[in-house]
């Protein structure tokens, strides 16, 4: 992580250019620095972010895996459905052709 840097000292002096009491300037800058420490803890960095990207990817490779092996699944059930229905027919056809014999 990168290290950022608030120069407390610079910031107080800036301060007491413009009218800020010592004792105002280092609450204003004691405050501010413990600001940015704190919210610094929530930054996103680049490996946060490279971290979170490579985990994505393994995510969707695993659901288009899933993806793919419910579709063949489903493939294969719509094949062995259809095969039914047509021996279901050629059954029928055949008892209906029984029933009425040609001369």
């Amino acid at each position: 992580m990168t290290a950022i840097t608030f120069d407390t000292h610079a910031y107080i002096k800036e301060l007491e250019a413009v009218g800020f009491t010592e004792e105002q300037a280092e609450v204003q800058a004691k405050t501010l620095s413990s600001i940015f420490k704190t919210n610094l803890y929530e930054l996103a960095t680049r490996r946060d972010l490279k971290e979170l990207e490579l985990a994505m990817r393994r995510d969707l490779k695993d659901l288009e895996l899933k993806l793919e092996a419910k579709t063949a699944e489903a493939k294969a059930e719509t094949i062995k459905w259809m095969f039914g229905v047509a021996s279901g027919q050629v059954m029928f056809i055949i008892a209906i052709l029984k029933m009425f014999p040609s001369h």
